[in-house]
């Protein structure tokens, strides 16, 4: 079995998010989405929340699993007996920051392999902190979040 890590905060899960984890599994046996805590950023859901509301929008896609991760990558993909970390690339600005992790991975052990890729069109512009922005602002973030988050966001923001 082919098993890649798709780690990240997912502060929120966004459609871009689903894209990548359901294309992941056309060259992956299984998917596992590493939810990260946010330690350079103040996070609007926390951990818990964050997995509940993945959980909800990966209900019924066989392959898939989450949770939650500290530490070095590298040592949680291990743990789990992965073979590569899977991460999205949206535009060029992504590039040299995505470079240079999945080199310092590679320098930290050699046998896991990091594969880019890149969003549908459709989610090329499209960021959890966009997502959040327009949110917060009440604006419609309809088609960029799966159902579960959008209402989540919205019940976050009217408090």
């Amino acid at each position: 079995m082919r098993r890649a890590i798709l780690p990240g905060t997912y502060d929120p899960y966004t459609n871009g998010h689903l894209d990548l984890t359901i294309r992941g599994l056309r060259i992956f046996d299984e998917v596992i989405i590493a939810v990260a805590p946010s330690t350079k950023k103040e996070p609007l859901f926390t951990v818990e929340e964050r997995i509940e509301l993945i959980k909800g929008a990966i209900k019924g896609i066989e392959g898939v699993t989450v949770e939650a991760f500290h530490g070095l990558l590298v040592d949680y993909v291990r743990s789990k007996g992965a073979v590569a970390v899977i991460r999205g690339l949206r535009a060029v600005s992504d590039f040299e920051y995505e470079m240079q992790m999945a080199l310092m991975n590679r320098s930290l052990d050699q046998n896991i392999e990091t594969v880019f890729m890149m969003p549908s069109v459709e989610y090329t512009f499209l960021t959890s902190t966009i997502v959040r922005e327009a949110a917060s602002f009440g604006g419609s973030i309809k088609g960029l979040v799966p159902k579960n988050v959008e209402r989540a966001l919205i019940k976050k923001f009217r408090k």
